[in-house]
Protein backbone atom coordinates (compact mmCIF):
# COMPACT_ATOMS: atom_id res chain seq x y z
CA UNK A 1 0.00 0.00 0.00
CA UNK A 2 1.22 3.26 -0.79
CA UNK A 3 -0.01 6.71 0.65
CA UNK A 4 1.02 9.77 -0.49
CA UNK A 5 0.07 13.37 0.67
CA UNK A 6 -2.50 14.56 -1.76
CA UNK A 7 -3.62 17.87 -0.58
CA UNK A 8 -3.47 20.34 2.82
CA UNK A 9 -5.13 23.00 3.44
CA UNK A 10 -4.58 26.47 4.30
CA UNK A 11 -6.39 29.66 4.97
CA UNK A 12 -6.29 33.07 3.20
CA UNK A 13 -7.73 36.27 3.76
CA UNK A 14 -6.39 37.72 0.50
CA UNK A 15 -6.76 35.77 -2.68
CA UNK A 16 -4.63 37.98 -4.60
CA UNK A 17 -2.07 38.56 -1.42
CA UNK A 18 -2.08 34.55 -1.45
CA UNK A 19 -1.66 34.19 -5.42
CA UNK A 20 0.94 36.64 -5.51
CA UNK A 21 3.10 34.57 -2.96
CA UNK A 22 2.49 31.18 -3.79
CA UNK A 23 2.37 31.43 -7.47
CA UNK A 24 5.04 34.17 -8.03
CA UNK A 25 7.51 34.25 -5.31
CA UNK A 26 7.44 30.77 -4.88
CA UNK A 27 6.45 29.59 -8.31
CA UNK A 28 3.56 27.12 -7.69
CA UNK A 29 1.19 26.46 -10.38
CA UNK A 30 -2.53 27.46 -10.40
CA UNK A 31 -4.28 24.42 -10.68
CA UNK A 32 -7.99 25.45 -9.40
CA UNK A 33 -9.46 28.62 -8.20
CA UNK A 34 -12.95 28.38 -7.57
CA UNK A 35 -14.88 30.92 -6.52
CA UNK A 36 -18.43 30.98 -4.73
CA UNK A 37 -20.64 33.68 -2.71
CA UNK A 38 -17.98 36.28 -2.67
CA UNK A 39 -15.51 33.59 -1.89
CA UNK A 40 -12.35 31.91 -3.44
CA UNK A 41 -10.66 28.35 -2.95
CA UNK A 42 -7.10 28.14 -5.00
CA UNK A 43 -5.17 25.25 -5.62
CA UNK A 44 -1.62 25.51 -6.04
CA UNK A 45 1.18 23.20 -6.05
CA UNK A 46 4.49 22.50 -7.20
CA UNK A 47 4.89 21.67 -11.55
CA UNK A 48 7.45 18.36 -10.59
CA UNK A 49 4.71 16.97 -8.01
CA UNK A 50 1.00 17.35 -9.94
CA UNK A 51 -0.40 15.06 -7.10
CA UNK A 52 0.28 17.38 -4.13
CA UNK A 53 -1.30 20.64 -3.74
CA UNK A 54 -2.03 22.93 -1.23
CA UNK A 55 -5.72 24.67 -1.18
CA UNK A 56 -6.36 28.16 0.01
CA UNK A 57 -9.00 28.72 1.45
CA UNK A 58 -11.55 31.13 2.63
CA UNK A 59 -11.03 30.63 6.88
CA UNK A 60 -13.65 30.32 9.19
CA UNK A 61 -16.11 28.88 6.34
CA UNK A 62 -16.89 25.62 8.18
CA UNK A 63 -20.79 25.95 8.59
CA UNK A 64 -20.67 24.14 12.22
CA UNK A 65 -18.65 26.97 13.56
CA UNK A 66 -20.58 29.86 15.57
CA UNK A 67 -20.37 33.34 15.20
CA UNK A 68 -17.60 33.37 18.28
CA UNK A 69 -15.68 30.41 16.93
CA UNK A 70 -15.61 32.48 13.56
CA UNK A 71 -14.47 35.70 15.40
CA UNK A 72 -11.56 33.78 17.32
CA UNK A 73 -10.27 32.01 14.06
CA UNK A 74 -10.23 35.81 12.14
CA UNK A 75 -8.64 37.40 15.48
CA UNK A 76 -6.19 34.44 15.77
CA UNK A 77 -5.30 34.93 11.81
CA UNK A 78 -4.56 38.98 12.25
CA UNK A 79 -2.19 38.03 15.29
CA UNK A 80 -0.25 35.36 12.99
CA UNK A 81 -0.70 33.07 15.73
CA UNK A 82 -3.78 30.28 14.40
CA UNK A 83 -1.48 27.75 14.20
CA UNK A 84 -1.42 26.55 10.13
CA UNK A 85 2.14 25.56 9.24
CA UNK A 86 3.58 24.23 5.95
CA UNK A 87 7.03 22.98 5.77
CA UNK A 88 8.61 23.04 2.27
CA UNK A 89 11.91 21.63 1.05
CA UNK A 90 14.48 23.01 -1.65
CA UNK A 91 17.90 22.02 -2.78
CA UNK A 92 18.50 26.07 -2.83
CA UNK A 93 18.03 26.88 0.19
CA UNK A 94 20.29 30.61 0.06
CA UNK A 95 18.17 31.37 -3.45
CA UNK A 96 14.97 31.15 -2.16
CA UNK A 97 15.51 32.69 1.05
CA UNK A 98 16.63 35.81 -1.13
CA UNK A 99 13.76 35.23 -3.55
CA UNK A 100 11.70 35.70 -0.24
CA UNK A 101 13.24 38.50 0.99
CA UNK A 102 13.52 40.40 -2.27
CA UNK A 103 10.00 39.99 -2.63
CA UNK A 104 8.98 41.51 0.71
CA UNK A 105 7.66 37.97 2.91
CA UNK A 106 7.87 38.24 6.45
CA UNK A 107 10.65 36.82 7.17
CA UNK A 108 11.11 35.24 10.83
CA UNK A 109 14.56 32.76 10.67
CA UNK A 110 17.37 33.22 8.20
CA UNK A 111 19.21 29.88 7.31
CA UNK A 112 20.35 28.36 9.85
CA UNK A 113 22.30 24.92 10.84
CA UNK A 114 19.76 23.29 13.60
CA UNK A 115 21.12 21.35 16.20
CA UNK A 116 19.11 18.32 14.69
CA UNK A 117 20.73 18.08 11.55
CA UNK A 118 18.50 20.53 9.25
CA UNK A 119 19.42 23.68 7.42
CA UNK A 120 15.93 25.73 7.37
CA UNK A 121 14.70 29.20 7.61
CA UNK A 122 11.27 30.70 8.56
CA UNK A 123 8.87 33.03 7.16
CA UNK A 124 4.97 34.05 6.90
CA UNK A 125 2.75 34.03 4.41
CA UNK A 126 0.50 37.06 3.50
CA UNK A 127 -2.14 35.45 5.26
CA UNK A 128 0.36 34.53 8.75
CA UNK A 129 0.76 30.88 8.21
CA UNK A 130 3.87 29.84 9.37
CA UNK A 131 6.18 28.49 6.31
CA UNK A 132 9.46 26.77 7.08
CA UNK A 133 11.85 25.81 4.48
CA UNK A 134 14.24 22.97 4.42
CA UNK A 135 16.77 22.37 2.78
CA UNK A 136 17.31 19.06 1.04
CA UNK A 137 20.00 17.27 -1.08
Amino acid sequence: MDITIHYTFLPHTDAEAALGFYRDTLGFEVRNDVGYDGMRWITVGPASQPGTSIVLQPPAVDPGLTDDERRTILELIAKGSYGNALTLGTDDLDGLFKRLVDSGADVLQEPTDQPYGVRDCAFRDPTGNLIRINEVH
